[in-house]
């Protein structure tokens, strides 16, 4: 397979290319010049670091409420919280949308019959809202649950035709959308940390094993999910749960645009982290092949298309700069799912996750010409089964 030029650290599900500090790479810094820019910086991080606790001393928010409770189910938060008015109408505007998503589509393949569909909200380990669904066979005949962990900027509500599928194969799916996204709780595009939704997701898994006692759960993320997911499966308590994790297109190896832009972007992300550049927003990189789902993505008011936010971005190179450190301590079984022709993150990095990871079971499949989102390709349906496919074969191993 030949290299495929990758933008350097996109926003994942949007295919945006983070506009913070875009002006940079075009100059050339000499070293002193470097070494001047982080002095300064150096100084600024030091002086709010000093400033901080006095700052901290006439706020009205204390350390153990930075992030408040929900006030109610399906609201937004209590006052004297961290977030604006503005931020809670917007969940709230989210949520209802969020809850007029058709879950119901027609599946191509598979006798499996109709399923029941529910949405729910599941309160995370900081007490935030998430908004979850899920898609059960009629008969209750399950074979196994796939949990769907979707991709940056998108939602839960976007897999309805690959959980149609999958139910029609007796497997039962539940799937959540992250903190700011979907009808979750939290600013729109906005992560505070993706070790949350790392943390979220093992209180996922415990609830859907409790409601599903004896039926074996599988794992998938897309994209910065498919991150996620692999970093959840590092934890022994969660890899117990699984019997294995199934990733598309997954965010490792992701680059910032500039060397300087990795040692500033810890900072910034400190003192402005949901800062976003106006005006910076370009055409989005082509994510399918297929118009339709092009299309249907971008006028989804569910996906966020907005420049990607300081803090966001800075956790993407975070937890990316972790995976691929640890990459010979997964363990977990996993199938590996990547486009040849994806420029929002690197199929190079997949095949290299295949080749260093110590997993036992473990499987690759690299589609010739296919773009980042693969289950929205016009080859979705032969995608799904693929996925279909490995897991049987796990589950018949399990056996």
């Amino acid at each position: 397979m030949t290299g495929q030029q990758v933008e350097e650290l996109t926003s994942g599900a949007s295919g945006r290319i983070i506009p913070v500090f875009r002006g940079v790479r075009r100059s050339v810094l000499s070293r002193e010049a470097a070494c001047r820019v982080l002095i300064v910086l150096r100084s600024v991080f030091l002086w709010f670091i000093i400033l901080l606790p006095l700052l901290r001393g006439r706020g009205s928010v204390s350390a153990s409420s930075s992030l408040p409770s929900p006030k109610r189910k399906g609201g937004g938060f209590r006052k004297g919280g961290r977030w604006s008015a503005a931020e809670e109408e917007d969940v709230k505007r989210r949520r209802a949308l969020a809850e007029r998503v058709e879950m119901g589509v027609s599946s191509e393949e598979g006798d499996g019959g109709s399923c029941l569909c529910e949405r729910f909200v599941l309160y995370g380990t900081r007490m935030n809202a998430l908004f979850c669904r899920s898609w059960l066979p009629a008969a209750r005949n399950m074979k196994a649950i796939l949990v769907i962990i979707h991709g940056l900027n998108e939602h839960s509500g976007r897999y309805a035709h690959f959980a149609s599928q999958l139910t029609a194969n007796y497997f039962g799916v539940y799937a959540m959308d992250w903190i700011g996204h979907g009808g979750s709780d939290g600013l729109h595009g906005y992560v505070p940390s993706l070790d949350w939704v790392v943390s979220d997701i093992e209180v996922f898994l415990e609830k859907i094993r409790l409601e599903n006692p004896g039926v074996p759960c599988f794992l998938f993320g897309h994209s910065t999910g498919g991150a996620v997911v692999l970093k959840s499966a590092l934890f022994s308590r969660v890899e117990s749960m699984l019997e294995g994790i199934i990733l598309t297109s997954p965010a490792l190896r992701v680059k910032p645009a500039h060397p300087i832009v990795g040692v500033v972007a810890p900072i910034i992300s400190l003192v402005l982290p949901k800062y976003q550049v106006r005006g910076a927003n370009k055409a989005g990189i082509p994510v399918s092949r297929d118009p339709a789902a092009m299309l249907a993505k971008y006028s989804d008011p569910l996906v966020y298309t907005g420049p990607i936010r300081v803090r966001t971005g800075h956790e993407i190179l975070r937890i990316s700069s972790y995976l691929m450190q640890n990459i010979r301590s997964v363990t977990v079984p996993f199938l590996v799912l990547h486009g040849t022709a994806d420029r929002v993150t690197d199929p190079l990095a997949s095949q290299d996750l295949y080749n260093d990871a110590a997993s036992k079971h473990k499987d690759i499949k690299l589609y010739e010409g296919f773009l980042h989102d693969l289950l929205f390709e016009p080859e979705r349906f032969e995608i799904g089964a693929h996925i279909i496919e490995w897991m049987d074969n796990r589950l018949q191993q399990r056996s």
